[in-house]
């Protein structure tokens, strides 16, 4: 345990941090998770209504420093390329 002042600060400030962030990334497995299990079912409406969701999600994580913008904007390609896949 840190015993000078901004250290402490320091460590609450990133508990915080660490807890805001694996819920940001909860609710991003758990968007991806919703898409790809809509693609496999072969359910076009469900899966564009899940892309839509999930890339708010990703777009959300970037805009609050969790992901990187370019990762975000990997993982959104990669989804669209997927549901691409399911309407060719």
């Amino acid at each position: 345990m840190p015993i000078i002042k901004s250290a402490i600060k320091r460590m609450k400030q990133s508990e915080v941090r660490r807890q805001r962030n694996r819920k940001v990334k909860s609710q991003l497995k758990s968007a991806v998770k919703q898409f790809l299990l809509s693609l496999e079912g072969n359910e076009t409406q469900e899966a564009h209504r899940h892309y839509a969701s999930a890339t708010r999600v990703i777009d959300k994580a970037a805009a609050k420093g969790v992901l990187h913008k370019k990762t975000a904007a990997r993982k959104k390609s990669r989804l669209a390329r997927r549901l691409n896949g399911l309407a060719g």
